[in-house]
């Protein structure tokens, strides 16, 4: 029985894709006799594979690869559901006009020339986007490889790659043509089959969310690959992949490689946050909530893919691995420990078998190294011992070619064993319950070498049992499986809804500057709205005021300077720290002044901030709003390094119970706030609850930019948390910030 929670739809049905997909009728506009030419190459693909009826169209040519060619669509006797456009690109409009008036439901735009060559071209894909909207067909591209589908059914193969690719369970959406036949390339020669492939081009209509939806409700797809550039929509692309890998019947798993890690050029920002949410950071931030795999390589995002379409998930972290090797094991067990997993410790019955079945000079705790010599018995015997331990959840079988080793016997019994290796769901961890198929776990080999091992490699293949060429390889295939099987049995909670003073937070924004940061205390008065905790504060014009407002919170205060021209206080000597009687604040306030006056000739000094001292751990809170994706929360470990240190995570907002929790476990400095050294454990729960209540101001208030609460002092367990400093700016006038869904009570993600 499926222990995941019965979860209903949450993003919308799929558009319907059928004409693009599985259409029984199929036009090449731009069909071309010249072998030379895209139009040559897209018509005899279409014409060699496809199940249903191929026209091209042609006005100069009376038939193509003896085929009767047409003048025109509107000149073809019956009914047509998809057209494949390749005419140059100020054509393209007449023709998507004769296609809507023929009743084309699907088209896709081969061509060039479009958004991505200027602004000539972004008018011609204005045109584009008006004949989606008069005709109501659905559009790929334009500047796009084609669309290609291996359902026996169908066979299209509606692009210019060289040849149609094996069948498989594996679909691929790339934004890069180019690299789309690469990957067709690449697969093919790794015998890697695909469901469904989509070049996206310019998604002048159809974007990755529509397809990522049909991919959702296909049968025959159970892994879905993506390249992307950019996204169009990141809220809903969360959402629609938090459906897909966890909450349908069957989930399937998205890997995803996301292009330009490093940044295109610095951002105008000043708080920490801002000049730390670059793009790859807010990026990461989707895939991790949306239960995206992302990876660093188109060569990973096949080793990974082959893992999750043939083999079942593994029910945990214990990895056991079978070697004929000792150096090659180290390797994988090293490798196995850096990526998370543990090494599965065996059962004295485990043992027992393999002492049993092994020469003495083999080594019998993990990792197996079944010796040197070792022909297929000797695998046999240690695999099956292996995977019928119930403390192990998979396994991975390296093997170097050696004099007597006979690979492909040992290749044929390895897949035997991987058939036949049995579950244990009443043992080990949490996520027995987590695997696809019939209790079986997952084995994963790395027959090391290219030429000997060729011959067992193709045993493998065939037996569809994951290859690597290097031990490491086959390792961090194992533990990508284990982090999606966490994601998909995570523990679901909802997103937490605090009461707040939204007339105080009004006032706040009706009386505070645009487009600038706001003086302190406006800041520090928003925060006090939403019910955080705060450091006990009050303002102060004078070094006698001061003095009286610091005899009223009591000692040690901190001062600190007000002025709309000074963000960095540190930096001119506008803080002085640890105040413990009137005197000391009378001469730190003159000192401030004085200093202040010498470094900034001119700046304009409202006063100060008299604060109570509060102690704990520093950490950093903060806000900043994506132009793309909304609103951006950011927690690590505070204070003046944070953009030194960079142990900082993201996440969009709302987040739910959970995502709050694996905001602060996710950090390296997180073990800080659990205690170290015979320091005492922080007051997580009550960090926690801060957060939530950033996600809900973050939603609630849209005027946002940027906001810093650096520091939110973490006190001792059960003593609090506390607001010490914060920094707020405003969008500007008439600028209104994306939002997401204010008081609805949806997340983005559990993580």
């Amino acid at each position: 029985m499926d222990p995941r929670p019965a979860v209903a739809r949450v993003t919308a049905p799929a558009r319907d894709l059928s004409s693009i997909f599985a259409p029984r009728s199929v036009a090449v506009i731009g069909a071309s006799r010249d072998p030379g030419k895209v139009g040559h190459a897209i018509f005899r693909n279409v014409l060699e594979d496809f199940q249903g009826v191929v026209y091209p169209v042609n006005p100069h040519a009376q038939a193509i690869r003896g085929v009767r060619s047409y003048p025109s669509v509107q000149e073809i006797p019956d009914p047509l559901d998809l057209a494949i456009i390749i005419v140059p690109a100020a054509s393209v409009r007449a023709v998507l006009d004769e296609c809507g008036r023929k009743g084309v439901r699907g088209v896709v735009v081969i061509s060039a020339g479009f958004r991505e060559s200027g602004p000539q071209g972004r008018h011609r894909e204005s045109e584009v986007v008006a004949a989606v909207q008069q005709y109501g067909f659905a559009l790929v591209g334009p500047n796009c490889l084609g669309v290609l589908n291996t359902d026996p059914a169908v066979r299209l193969n509606a692009t210019f790659a060289r040849a149609m690719p094996a069948a498989g369970s594996i679909a691929f959406l790339s934004q890069s043509g180019a690299l789309t036949t690469a990957v067709l390339d690449y697969a093919r020669a790794r015998g890697i089959g695909f469901s469904k492939l989509v070049s996206l081009g310019n998604k002048a209509d159809v974007t990755e969310l529509d397809l990522l939806a049909a991919l959702r409700d296909d049968p025959r797809t159970d892994v879905i690959l993506l390249y992307l550039e950019e996204l169009a929509d990141g809220q809903r692309f969360i959402g629609l992949c938090r459906e897909i890998t966890g909450e349908i019947a069957q989930p399937k798993p998205i890997l995803a490689v996301k292009s330009g890690r490093t940044p295109a050029g610095a951002r105008a920002v000043s708080s920490h946050t801002g000049s730390l949410a670059g793009s790859d950071e807010v990026y990461d931030a989707v895939f991790l909530q949306s239960g995206v795999l992302r990876v660093d390589s188109v060569e990973e995002l096949f080793h990974y893919a082959v893992a999750f379409a043939n083999q079942p998930l593994p029910s945990g972290r214990r990895v056991a691995i079978v070697t004929n090797a000792g150096g090659p094991g180290i390797m994988a067990a090293d490798a196995a420990v850096r990526q998370g997993l543990e090494l599965a410790a065996f059962a004295e019955g485990t043992k027992q078998a393999l002492r049993l079945s092994l020469p003495a000079e083999a080594a019998i705790d993990n990792p197996v190294d079944v010796v040197g010599d070792a022909q297929h018995d000797r695998y046999q015997a240690a695999l099956r011992a292996v995977l019928r331990d119930p403390g192990a959840d998979g396994a991975i079988v390296v093997l170097t070619p050696q004099a007597v080793t006979d690979i492909e016997q040992i290749a044929r019994v390895v897949a035997e064993e991987a058939r036949g290796a049995p579950r244990h769901p009443a043992q080990g961890s949490a996520l027995h319950h987590a695997a696809q198929g019939s209790g079986r776990k997952p084995v994963l080999a790395s027959f090391m070498g290219l030429v000997d091992v060729s011959a067992g490699v193709r045993v493998l293949e065939e037996a569809r049992i994951p290859h690597y060429g290097f031990p490491e390889d086959a390792v961090r295939a194992f533990a990508a499986m284990t982090r999606y099987a966490e994601w998909v049995h995570r523990p679901r909670t909802e997103v937490r809804q605090f009461s707040v003073d939204r007339a105080a937070a009004s006032d706040v924004l009706r009386r505070s500057p645009r487009g600038v940061f706001v003086r302190e205390t406006m800041a520090l008065r928003l925060i006090e709205a939403y019910g955080f905790p705060m450091a006990p504060w009050a303002e102060a014009s004078s070094a006698e005021e001061a003095v009286i407002r610091a005899s009223a919170i009591g000692f040690p205060v901190a001062i600190k300077v007000l002025s709309p021209q000074i963000v960095h206080k540190v930096d001119v000597g506008g803080i002085r720290l640890d105040l413990t009687a009137p005197s000391e604040v009378r001469a730190a306030y003159e000192e401030m002044m004085a200093d202040i006056a010498r470094r900034l000739p001119g700046a304009a000094v409202e006063g100060v901030l008299v604060q109570k001292m509060v102690p704990g751990v520093e950490t950093i809170l903060g806000i900043n709003r994506d132009p793309q994706f909304g609103p951006i929360l950011m927690f690590g470990l505070g204070g003046i390094y944070v953009e030194v240190f960079r142990d900082v995570t993201f996440r969009l907002a709302p987040i739910r119970e959970l995502g709050a929790q694996r905001m602060v476990e996710s950090i390296k400095a997180g073990q800080i706030l659990r205690g170290v050294r015979g320091r005492p454990p922080a007051d997580v729960e009550a960090l926690l609850e801060c957060i939530e209540r950033l996600s809900q101001l973050a939603v609630e208030i849209p005027e946002i930019a940027e906001l810093d609460i650096n520091p939110l002092m973490v006190l001792p367990a059960g003593q609090g948390a506390a607001v010490v400093d914060a920094r707020l700016r405003l969008l500007e006038e008439g600028v209104r910030g994306q939002g997401s869904g204010a008081g609805k009570n949806t997340g983005t993600a559990d993580t």
